[in-house]
């Protein structure tokens, strides 16, 4: 595979279009992607290096239709059942079904790993991700090439979905993931909304728009505050705390971003420590997260929980006192760099997975960002001369994760 290069900057070109990035280098405010990175990959726009020009022409292109997209909000939805209020995201539980021994089919009962076409049926389910995506390729375009109709779409999207009164989500996650004939939301529901962070990185991205007003950032600062209060002092908030696999990491990555954003200092010293512990009593002596094994789709959900460590750690180092998780050694002698070395030769597909996966892994693209983060954060180039083996040349020199180090937390 011809590799992309300048992996270790990994940014964007841009020349021959008829808007100039701006000239203006200083750090964007994200908290998950490095703005150091961001900020020298926007001086190198300026340099016309053309190494990754399929990259941005892709990233462009998604952005213009983004342009058309939405505006996404959850009062869209028919009915709030089980809510009352057409403001509260709403879903259903993907791995339960109706009981066949049951005439009236409740209470629901699980088959994990396989969907419930039911949950087709609540659209707020789709309704947030469709608007995060959005606004990540919008203020990605607006960053890198400076054209304000980029920001100006994002925040209305913004705008529509978080601060608009007829329109906003209440903040909170009280009814998703509902099981019928059980409950009418549950903890494990949050993991929903942990796409929302790319959000935060969205905003502070285009925080230097004239698009995004000062009223604007106060709201979303105060919207994020209620639900990161909700989180933690809800019913539902509070078990999610304190599960043992990826939804309590999930948990711990939405707290850290959005008291970053609101700047509890406190708060991120505490999330850091319960991380430290998570890695210490989830992961086993091999590396593996043993909850993740016994699922049903064992590398989805391998992969998955390292997605969520991966964006805790990189919050970690932009801490008022930074904190190096990539490296940290457990008392028990468990890290995110054995994590990643149990899981690499299954990602790359130079190994066959030992344990349940009862259907395709069709996420092959997600496995790019964490191969490069790798790459970078272990100085070993193996992960990145195995993405060869996950996509090919075609489709890898367009890759977003070519022009920011990120995560891809779908």
């Amino acid at each position: 595979m011809k590799l992309i290069a300048c992996l270790f900057t990994v940014f964007i070109f841009y020349c021959s279009f008829p808007c100039v990035a701006q000239s203006n280098t200083a750090l964007p405010h994200t908290i998950i992607l490095d703005p150091t990175l961001l900020a020298e990959g926007k001086a190198r726009i300026l340099k016309s290096d053309a190494t990754l020009m399929p990259a941005y022409k892709e990233l462009l292109k998604d952005a213009n239709k983004a342009l058309l997209a939405g505006p996404f909000t959850v009062t869209a939805k028919k009915s709030a059942a089980p809510a009352t209020d057409m403001h509260d995201y709403v879903s259903i539980a993907p791995y339960w079904f109706p009981d066949p021994a049951k005439a009236d089919g409740l209470p629901y009962i699980r088959r994990d790993g396989v969907h419930n076409p039911e949950v087709e049926n609540y659209p707020d389910k789709d309704v947030l991700p469709s608007m995060v995506d959005a606004i990540e390729k919008l203020t990605l375009a607006y960053y890198f090439s400076g054209q304000e109709k980029y920001a100006d779409r994002a925040a209305f999207l913004i705008r529509t979905f978080f601060l608009d009164t007829a329109t906003r989500m209440n903040p909170n996650m009280n009814f998703a993931q509902a099981i019928k004939g059980r409950n009418d939301g549950r903890g494990a529901g949050i993991i929903e909304s942990r796409l929302l962070v790319k959000v935060v990185d969205g905003i502070g991205l285009i925080n230097n728009s004239s698009s995004w007003k000062k009223e604007d950032q106060l709201g979303i600062e105060k919207w994020f505050a209620e639900m990161l209060s909700w989180m933690q002092t809800s019913t539902n908030g509070k078990d999610e705390n304190n599960t043992k696999n990826n939804h309590g990491v999930f948990y711990d990555m939405q707290r850290m971003c959005y008291a970053t954003l609101t700047k509890n200092a406190v708060l991120q010293k505490e999330i850091i420590e319960k991380v430290k512990y998570r890695i210490d009593h989830q992961q086993a002596e091999d590396g593996s997260f043993p909850a993740e094994l016994e699922r049903t789709i064992g590398l989805h959900y391998s992969t998955f929980i390292l997605k969520a460590f991966y964006a805790i750690a990189f919050m970690a180092e932009r801490m008022p006192e930074p904190v190096d998780l990539w490296h940290y050694v457990s008392p028990s002698g468990k890290s995110l760099q054995k994590a990643t070395e149990f899981w690499y030769p299954y990602a790359s597909n130079q190994a066959t997975w030992k344990w349940q996966q009862i259907k395709p892994y069709a996420y092959s693209d997600e496995c790019v960002d964490m191969l490069k983060i790798a790459s970078i954060k272990y100085s070993d180039t193996k992960y990145e001369k195995s993405i060869g083996k996950v996509i090919d040349d075609s489709k890898a020199e367009k890759h977003l994760s070519n022009l920011v180090v990120g995560i891809d937390l779908k």
